[in-house]
């Protein structure tokens, strides 16, 4: 072409992503709602981290929480009741390159996700977890959930709830090969995505549980923590969670806290009051389990029917 030289050549500028390169559906959740706070922090993190949306899964199971994939514009799987975890980790199988983020409520994983939870921590498959607990069924109109407080009232415990609640945190410490949990609030956003952000750059199954408010059903269980910073207890130390100073002057309260000691953190997770906010614990050298299904995966198709023959030629007769 005239005007232009031989040796001319296209720069192509890197692809950066905004914000909006992750935002999907406007969210439908009440006014107040605890899990917006939680969608702001994980766009956020995609656009710190410049993760390309196309890598990018959002994996849910049922219940408010469970509608966070409709609100990302990455790939999403919005599955069935407690199917999240199952669902994630066979991606992670057969895509081990993707970045996988899992919205699951106290319902969705602690009562009929309940074994996939204990088999999911196991695999220690390189994902975050997001443990929505509201201490309710919420989109099912208030029921009892396994982490609702003695006394609460609801439709199925109108007189309140009988039994104490389950710990998330403690009980996902005592599964074999954990490599990271950690709990947060949702209405400290500066912590929450901290947290969360440590969670992604953890290589192992990151389990994140977020009080999250519910001013629909639980509007109460969580006002004296968040009425009074005293009630909480920042852990601190060198490989938790990074705070710029403001935030970590929120807290008056703070422990010193070893991430790498599991019978620490398993007396740490017990602990009511003041409740400890920040990583639990971190074990960076447990085994993931993608490192293992993921072999095999450049196999060509005439490799896969070889091996298939072979395997079947042992049972001929």
């Amino acid at each position: 072409m005239f005007g232009l030289k031989d040796d001319w050549e296209f720069d192509i500028p890197e692809r950066y992503f905004t914000l909006e390169d992750y935002e999907g559906g406007t969210a439908r959740w009440c006014p107040g709602c605890g899990d917006l706070a939680v969608l702001t922090a994980v766009q956020r993190i995609c656009r710190d981290e410049q993760l390309p949306p196309e890598k990018t899964v959002c994996v849910s199971g049922i219940g408010c929480s469970s509608r966070f994939p409709h609100y990302m514009r990455t790939y999403g799987f919005h599955g069935l009741h407690g199917r999240a975890l199952p669902v994630a980790c066979g991606i992670k199988s057969r895509r081990p390159e993707l970045k996988i983020f899992v919205a699951t409520g106290d319902g969705d994983c602690c009562s009929i996700g309940a074994g996939h939870w204990v088999h999911a921590i196991r695999y220690n498959m390189d994902m975050v977890v997001m443990l929505f607990d509201n201490a309710v069924y919420g989109l099912t109109k208030n029921q009892t959930s396994p982490t609702s407080p003695c006394g609460l009232k609801t439709n199925t415990h109108p007189s309140g709830s009988w039994l104490p609640p389950l710990n998330p945190c403690t009980t996902t410490l005592g599964i074999a090969n954990v490599s990271f949990v950690a709990q947060t609030v949702d209405w400290n956003p500066a912590h929450l995505y901290a947290v969360l952000k440590a969670a992604y750059r953890h290589r192992g199954l990151s389990f994140v549980r977020i009080m999250q408010r519910c001013p629909t059903y639980t509007p109460d269980v969580f006002t004296e923590l968040q009425n009074d910073p005293a009630k909480l207890v920042l852990l601190t130390g060198g490989d938790n969670a990074e705070l710029d100073a403001a935030t970590a002057r929120s807290f008056p309260n703070k422990r010193a806290h070893d991430t790498r000691d599991l019978d620490a953190a398993r007396h740490v997770a017990a602990q009511q009051t003041p409740l400890p906010v920040g990583v639990l614990y971190r074990n960076p050298d447990c085994p993931c389990y993608e490192d293992y299904t993921a072999v095999g995966l450049g196999m060509s198709v005439a490799d896969k029917m070889k091996g298939l023959d072979r395997e079947l030629d042992k049972f001929a007769v």
